[in-house]
């Protein structure tokens, strides 16, 4: 597995009420073994995560089912990240 960095930043017109569905998916990855870190900047801008996938294709579709993605209100990009 590769790891992925993706970042989740708010834009000006982000809904609050999606944070909540936003937890949850990054739980269900977690519980399944693709996720290592993640947490949200004491800013409050955004945050990412640390997601483990094949491939960069698989890290990106993973992503963009990210409610965050889905409801339009934050942007999503995700890097290849070779952390040591």
């Amino acid at each position: 597995m590769n790891r992925y960095l993706v970042m989740a930043m708010r834009r000006p017109t982000f809904d609050p009420s999606i944070v909540q569905p936003h937890k949850d998916f990054l739980e269900g990855l977690r519980a399944g073994g693709r996720i290592e870190l993640s947490g949200g900047f004491s800013d409050k801008s955004g945050g990412a995560y640390l997601l483990l996938a094949e491939h960069f294709d698989e890290a990106l579709a993973i992503a963009l089912e990210d409610p965050a993605h889905v409801s339009g209100g934050w942007d999503i990009t995700v890097y290849e990240w070779q952390a040591r």
